[in-house]
């Protein structure tokens, strides 16, 4: 290169790049937000982001895990709520990406809609001048008109459903020429599977704002009201309002169970009471998997036991407990752990009883156990503990568990004091703390009651998500053009045929079109091989 050209070449500025401005940056980031690229990583940062509410207690379902963590963790616990890690589903950066996902899809698919819009309405694409570069073609040479030929190959393509064609017709070099396309309903399906992605991120987003959940446990013979406070447990979402719960009681009036001679269960029932505002109360039966509507909710069996009804007195002779005390089964003989919680004692020292209750107690020298779940010969095994329940420490507790961290187990010779009771029998606690009398057995049950009010929507939407993407997958997209000339007197045909993608249905769907002008009538053709284009 001349020395002149490379000075003159050097001493010129260099290009001056265009500036995107702010109108460009905000474009270049919503084209950029809106491609499938960036809905897809959005779609598993949402999975990440979801974790740590499946490893960590999360404060709307269980605030006392929360509380325990934190007791717990006090260095690491307290910088975790600040980030919301204890109520992930509410906190910013989870709603963020859910909303940043959503704005995705709505921008993908959008346009989408508008460009498959008019591909519905335009024409087929135009007939391709060279029928040899198509792997998949044919010729027919028919004795029939070129006139009775299309219309034989249109009646083919624009027969019925399913294997409809768009059909146009034309004419090009004095040849009758057909362009038909099939396949539309594969970008249809596309589009509707999106949109009901979409429709879906929104019905999940409504069940969890306005869902509720809750739980109780009612002793035959007694009842439960449907309001917040009257629930053991009780999970709402963000815009739950409480005074939109249907104020309907229900009151269980027996729960059966029936086992096998081998402890197999055979049935569960339980018989309530319903009665909602305005109506007549009504017998019910709610089963295993066979739930009770009422309220705009539904009222499931999820478990049941025994509720020993017991009378505390202290060492004063004062009533300190009574009632049903709920015992969990812990097995399928219905070895049911329980507690008893004294806290009113008049010498101003709590109380707490735990023990087992054997439903058909069976007691050798090694130990009691229960041998079936049926209350055949039920025993109380109880332990006694004495001092403070940490009722008063502001922590929520479990109602089914005993903290003995500040407690201390009544012990006589240095072994502690277990005792058993039966049904109506009256036994003195040990240490003088006072007696404890076994009224009677009732049973209870465990119902839980869901309101969630975009299950209808979340299960359209995912059946319309199925169908769409199946009618993606399966519906081939095809394209058949069919070229017709008069050739001394004979009808030459020409087909050629084209699938987006590997198709090995396209050989047969030609050869369909190509039966229907051999049916016509076939000559000798006297030039041999495909179509020139002439």
């Amino acid at each position: 290169m001349p020395t002149d050209l490379v000075d003159e070449m050097s001493s010129q500025a260099p290009p001056e790049l265009p500036r995107l401005g702010v109108v460009g940056w905000l474009r270049w980031t919503w084209r950029q937000l809106t491609s499938m690229r960036v809905a897809l990583m959005l779609l598993m940062l949402l999975a990440l982001v979801a974790v740590p509410g499946s490893v960590l207690p999360q404060r709307p379902q269980d605030p006392a895990a929360v509380a325990r963590y934190l007791a717990d963790n006090p260095s690491m616990g307290p910088l975790l709520d600040r980030l919301g890690m204890f109520d992930v589903y509410a906190s910013a950066w989870f709603s963020a990406v859910y909303l940043l996902l959503f704005v995705s899809l709505i921008g993908c698919i959008v346009p989408r809609i508008g460009l498959h819009v008019r591909a519905l309405r335009a024409r087929p694409p135009r007939v391709p001048r060279r029928f040899e570069r198509f792997a998949v073609r044919d010729e027919v040479v028919t004795t029939a008109s070129v006139d009775d030929a299309v219309a034989a190959a249109r009646e083919a393509l624009a027969g019925g459903f399913p294997r409809r064609f768009r059909v146009a017709d034309g004419v090009e070099d004095g040849a009758r020429t057909l362009s038909a396309e099939r396949g539309y309903l594969r970008e249809t399906g596309n589009i509707v599977f999106h949109l009901a992605l979409v429709g879906l991120l929104v019905a999940v987003a409504a069940g969890q704002l306005f869902h509720y959940r809750g739980q109780a446990i009612v002793v035959e013979g007694r009842g439960f009201a449907n309001s917040v406070t009257d629930y053991d447990t009780f999970v709402a979402g963000t815009a739950f309002d409480p005074g939109s719960l249907v104020p309907f009681t229900m009151t269980l009036d027996r729960l059966t169970a029936e086992f096998a001679p081998d402890t197999r269960p055979r049935d569960f029932r339980a018989d309530v009471t319903v009665r909602e505002p305005g109506d007549d109360p009504r017998q019910a039966t709610i089963r295993v998997n066979h739930p009770l509507t009422v309220g705009g909710a539904k009222v499931y069996l999820m478990g049941n036991g025994y509720a020993p009804d017991l009378l505390v007195r202290d060492a004063a002779g004062e009533v300190a407990f009574a009632g049903p005390v709920p015992f969990l089964p812990e097995d399928g003989v219905y070895t049911s752990r329980g507690v008893v919680k004294v806290p009113d004692v008049s010498t101003g020292e709590q109380i707490g009883i735990v023990g087992y209750l054997l439903p058909t107690a069976e007691v050798t020298e090694a130990g009691a156990r229960s041998v079936h779940p049926d209350p055949a010969a039920p025993v109380l095994v109880l332990t006694v503990w004495t001092g403070d329940l940490g009722l008063d420490t502001g922590v929520p507790q479990n109602v089914y568990e005993l903290d003995t961290s500040r407690m201390t187990q009544v012990v006589e010779s240095g072994v502690p004091v277990t005792f058993f009771v039966e049904p109506g029998q009256t036994v003195d606690l040990p240490g003088g703390l006072g007696s404890l009398e076994w009224r009677g057995l009732p049973r209870f049950a465990a119902f839980d009651l869901r309101h969630d009010p975009a299950l209808g929507g979340v299960l359209g939407f995912a059946i319309a998500a199925l169908v769409g993407l199946a009618v993606s997958l399966f519906t081939p997209r095809r394209r058949i053009w069919v070229r017709a000339r008069d050739l001394e007197g004979r009808t030459v045909v020409a087909f050629a045929a084209l699938a987006r993608g590997d198709d090995l249905g396209l050989p047969h769907e030609l050869e369909r079109v190509t039966d229907a002008v051999r049916a016509l009538g076939v000559a000798d053709a006297q030039e041999g091989g495909p179509d020139d284009g002439r």
